[in-house]
């Protein structure tokens, strides 16, 4: 490739970071500004002054507690994703290497529903949610999520790429079913593991529709419910509401950035396997 072309590559996608990053470095730096600072022109990304008025006004409010907004979040997103991969780990391994009847048409009716948009099932799914009595609790927002079929389908797809020569090895072996799928596929499969873990937390944290409807009771809504109920009560302090914004995406950035490697070779098809 030509220098001439390497550098306008080079130039456009410094254009597009730009782009990208302008708006969250704005957000950043407002939300560590007064609130006169905020509304100040011209635009100034470094404040003059920094302060923390923007992170404490609205955790000293007594009527909002964000903090329990966090910890719910956190711990509704974790065991979520937990079970998310016990699940769907289990799920794709047995449509992958398991056989049993009709295996192949059950799994291309569940590939089916993805085709279904989920905002249909809303109203189906809240009323067994209110017949099991799980309105109000950190369960309403666990389990409804484990049935997604996408997930089921990418470990399908890592378990497929394990070669049966291994599967067939630890069987002349004595090992159990048990030890093979704990022993010699699981470890095989680790990226698909953490791509499905990655996702399934960041999708549970960062879930609006489902919590604000599952959920009436002010100290079981989880952070992004909880801040837009805020968004009332500081409609006009710019540092206060995206103070609140930042708190709520830190954890995800956080995440994504340690496990950024594992998401891309997850997602490149590598199943740990030497070719």
């Amino acid at each position: 490739m030509k220098k001439s072309n390497k550098l306008g590559i080079t130039i456009v996608l410094i254009i597009f970071v730009l782009i990208w990053i302008l708006p969250i470095l704005y957000a950043v730096s407002t939300s560590f500004k007064s609130e006169l600072a905020a509304l100040s022109w011209p635009i100034k990304l470094i404040p003059e002054k920094f302060t923390l008025e923007g992170y404490l006004t609205p955790l000293r409010n007594p009527s909002a507690p964000v903090l329990v907004w966090f910890w719910n979040s956190f711990l509704i997103a974790t065991i979520h994703t937990v079970l998310a991969v016990s699940f769907f780990t289990m799920a794709g391994y047995s449509f992958a290497r398991l056989k049993f009847k009709f295996r192949d048409q059950i799994f291309a009716i569940l590939l089916a529903t993805m085709m279904v948009p989920g905002i249909m099932n809303l109203v189906p799914l809240y009323l067994v949610v209110r017949n099991l009595g799980l309105v109000d609790t950190k369960w309403a927002m666990i389990l409804p999520g484990l049935s997604g079929i996408f997930n089921v389908f990418l470990m399908r797809q890592f378990f497929l790429k394990v070669p049966k020569s291994l599967e067939e090895s630890a069987i002349i072996d004595g090992a159990s079913p048990i030890q093979i799928f704990f022993k010699i596929m699981l470890p095989l499969v680790k990226p698909g593991l953490l791509v499905v873990a990655i996702f399934s937390f960041i999708g549970n944290w960062n879930d609006f529709l489902w919590p604000s409807i599952v959920t009436n009771d002010v100290y079981q809504r989880t952070l992004p419910v909880g801040l837009a109920m805020m968004k009332g009560n500081y409609g006009g302090r710019f540092n206060m509401q995206l103070a609140l914004v930042i708190i709520s995406f830190v954890p995800v950035v956080i995440l994504f950035s340690i496990t950024q490697k594992y998401i891309m070779r997850g997602l490149s098809g590598s199943s740990g396997i030497k070719e």
